[in-house]
């Protein structure tokens, strides 16, 4: 199931031609946008237009004094004074420097990404909080067997709201597990290593059932142990589905009550939907938990390029497009339709 797409109506109208030409091919959903975008969220972003430009200048000269400090440390470092150390301590200088003259252009960044979300999840009548702290969620999806454990963790881009009579939350997670070594003169080492980063999405699922599902990505860690808990792998009618996915249940007719076919290739299909890999999910408790490694969704794109680029608007609009198309492929599809229908008749 696909979100329709909307190509107006943006006919007879006075909007700036490279807004319309890059609004299109936006679902439905968002057909009013281009009047949005240049009367309300264009004029904001470019009264940080000027701002924006000392800082990026700004952030480029500290880069150049970064890089300087690192080739000069590793200059003296390595053939003057003959301490490698000194190179270390000049690249990490280097970069802290860098990092530093980024600072007010990285502050530039999270209020265009607030002018630009926020009003497009008040138009859905959701709620963006882009740092929500530690989210309960994130328990439940480990509990469920599609994380696992971690020391270290950092949430963003927090989505509530509901989507065709769906209630739902999403957001963003890293997590990291904190791993230590031991060499051969007894000395201690410790690292992080990232676990998971990625989204995470819960909501009702509109079929009733009393059992747990587990559905992972075929092979990797998460299939060492198969389901655990008592589930036992389900045998599917699709090969295609089976060499992507292993199934985990304890209940076997119910787990192909809820893997139809159709839900099986909307499973294939929302891998690339939602640019991520690596999905596993869960039915348990009338609920639908879903875990997608991907890349950072709702963030404002470049900062080199001018706020006010409608790319970077359309951009952002195609995250929310994204998550909402995964919603409505396990929606229920009469709740969909009647939906729909109303929307036309409203």
């Amino acid at each position: 199931m696909s979100t329709p797409i909307s190509n107006g109506p943006w006919d007879e109208t006075d909007i700036d031609p490279l807004i319309l030409q890059a609004m299109r091919g936006l679902p439905k959903d968002f057909a009013d946008f281009p009047r949005i975008y240049q009367d309300e969220l264009q004029p904001a972003l470019q009264a940080q237009e000027v701002e924006r430009q000392a800082a990026a200048r700004s952030a480029i000269r500290w880069t150049w004094v970064g890089v300087g400090v690192g080739l000069l440390g590793a200059l003296f470092g390595f053939f003057v004074f003959r301490v490698p150390q000194l190179a270390i301590v000049a690249g990490v200088i280097g970069f802290a420097v860098h990092g530093a003259g980024r600072g007010p252009l990285n502050q530039i960044g999270k209020r265009a990404k607030s002018l630009i979300v926020n009003p497009v999840a008040a138009r859905f009548d959701m709620l963006f909080n882009p740092e929500p702290g530690p989210q309960n969620s994130v328990l439940d999806l480990q509990q469920a067997g599609l994380l696992s454990s971690w020391d270290r963790a950092r949430y963003e881009d927090r989505l509530d709201g509901a989507r065709n009579g769906v209630e739902f939350e999403f957001f963003e997670a890293h997590l990291e597990e904190r791993r230590r070594t031991r060499d051969s003169r007894g000395r201690t080492r410790t690292r992080w290593v990232t676990v998971f980063k990625g989204q995470c999405l819960r909501f009702q699922f509109h079929k009733a059932f009393q059992g747990r599902t587990l559905v992972l990505r075929d092979a990797g860690l998460f299939n060492v142990f198969g389901g655990g808990r008592g589930l036992e792998q389900v045998k599917l009618e699709s090969n295609v589905f089976e060499q992507a996915f292993q199934v985990y249940s304890n209940d076997q007719v119910e787990a192909r009550f809820l893997l139809t076919p159709n839900l099986m290739q909307r499973l294939i299909n929302l891998e690339k939907v939602f640019h991520g890999s690596k999905l596993r999910c869960a039915f348990q408790d009338g609920e639908l938990l879903i875990a997608l490694e991907g890349g950072d969704l709702f963030e404002p794109g470049s900062l080199f390029t001018p706020l006010d680029n409608p790319e970077r608007v359309r951009e952002l609009l195609d995250d929310f497009a994204a998550i909402f198309n995964l919603i409505d492929s396990f929606a229920d599809p009469e709740q969909l339709q009647r939906e729909r229908r109303d929307g036309e008749d409203g």
